[in-house]
């Protein structure tokens, strides 16, 4: 997989961000991306939605072996993630859907 393709969603979930602080005064995400599964091994890059007010975190995973999909999972920040993830193609993932998942998940 194109090791590009994390700072691609981060970029999309960078404007959905700035609609949701547009829209939601009291919803303040912050986009994160995390390399460090990859540096230790896995080929794996990672993108966090945390929200601060609630404590709510959307995880969004890219893997090597499924160039096509992402996993993804809505928790907790202070949580480990459960080991079930739901998967969605990677060309699925748009500003408006992480948008959605935000309104959705940390209104």
């Amino acid at each position: 997989m194109n090791e590009e393709a994390i700072y691609q969603l981060a970029d999309i979930a960078g404007a959905a961000q700035t609609k949701i602080q547009q829209n939601f005064k009291s919803v303040d995400p912050i986009v994160g991306i995390s390399r460090h599964m990859r540096k230790s091994g896995f080929p794996i890059d990672a993108m966090m939605i945390d929200c601060l007010t609630t404590g709510k975190r959307i995880l969004i995973l890219i893997n090597d072996d499924k160039p096509d999909e992402v996993s993804y999972q809505f928790g907790y920040k202070d949580k480990d993630p459960a080991l079930e993830f739901d998967e969605l193609p990677i060309k699925d993932i748009t500003e408006e859907k992480i948008y959605n998942w935000i309104k959705q998940y940390f209104t």
